[in-house]
């Protein structure tokens, strides 16, 4: 089952903190090495020095994924075209997108099963279709999931289902809309690489660092989490060398700890602040940040 813009797993009681070990000492170091810059939100950028023509979010019913859709449509020269992924856009869970749909015409809701290749193919074959021989600019792969694993609890099928979503399932969606991010690039009057050009953008976490994990891990294990995204970070570096010569931009992001479902209340940033960072780094990933992996405030992470 994948998930939608940071929902957890059926099922899953939260507790009160992230992690019920965690002291007020650990809570404040976590915070301090989630916000990496000087801990405020950037300011809404309008991405006017590089106008998106199109582009495609996944996991957008809810949290991160549904504030980027209504930034990008709230823009005031908005995408030609902004389509919104989800399992299940006729579903309850996407009643806010359809209320958005309804009310522009740019907006084009997209059925999308990051785990099923046959739905993918056929969300590829629909946007394609939208833009009648134009490219896509940018894919923002956000679906994922989060699953409450330890290492004494992990199973098998729990790795392979979360490795399946925040994986294997950018993987697979990339590959489908390579051909339409190929031909943006193709067509793109911009020389450098950038958001208007062409861009996959993975969105991944400061709990995937390798070398920041001795910081994060008291504060909540959730392992087949971590090895999933960190995979995704390698995912992103092999396709940052491999279209790097077709001249499309790959970026991990990571969007900060925000308010959501997966995040919890006990988070710093609500998803307005994420969103408002993530819009402003969006605008300015260059070659720079190709490989890269980067925070909603645009600082570089290792990874």
């Amino acid at each position: 089952m994948s998930g939608e813009g940071g929902s957890l797993s059926a099922g899953w009681k939260r507790p009160a903190l992230p992690c019920p070990a965690l002291s007020l000492p650990r809570l404040k170091a976590f915070t301090c090495c989630c916000r990496v810059g000087d801990g405020r939100a950037p300011s809404t950028d309008t991405m006017a020095a590089a106008q998106v023509g199109s582009v495609l979010v996944t996991g957008s019913n809810r949290g991160i994924g549904l504030e980027l859709v209504k930034r990008f449509l709230g823009k005031p020269n908005p995408p030609q075209w902004v389509f919104a992924a989800c399992r299940d856009p006729e579903g309850p869970r996407a009643q806010e997108l359809r209320s958005l749909a309804a009310k522009h015409p740019s907006l084009a809701l997209v059925q999308l099963e990051t785990t099923n290749e046959e739905s993918i193919r056929a969300a590829a074959r629909k946007v394609e279709g939208c833009l009648g021989g134009s490219g896509l600019n940018l894919l923002i792969n956000n679906a994922g999931i989060m699953r409450p694993c330890t290492l004494d609890s992990a199973t098998a099928q729990e790795m392979l289902e979360v490795y399946a979503t925040n994986l294997v399932g950018p993987m697979l969606v990339t590959k489908a809309f390579l051909p339409l991010l190929r031909k943006a690039a193709q067509e793109s009057h911009q020389k450098a690489m950038c958001c208007a050009k062409a861009a996959i953008v993975n969105m991944s976490t400061v709990l995937a660092s390798i070398e920041k994990t001795p910081e994060t891990y008291f504060f909540v294990p959730v392992i087949s989490y971590r090895c999933s995204k960190a995979a995704l970070n390698m995912l992103t570096k092999l396709q940052s060398m491999g279209y790097k010569e077709e001249g499309i931009l790959c970026t991990a992001l990571h969007p900060g700890w925000v308010k959501t479902e997966l995040g919890s209340d006990q988070a710093d940033l609500t998803v307005e602040e994420s969103v408002n960072g993530i819009m402003k780094v969006l605008c300015s990933l260059s070659e720079k940040q190709h490989g890269v992996l980067v925070t909603w405030e645009g600082k570089t992470l290792p990874w």
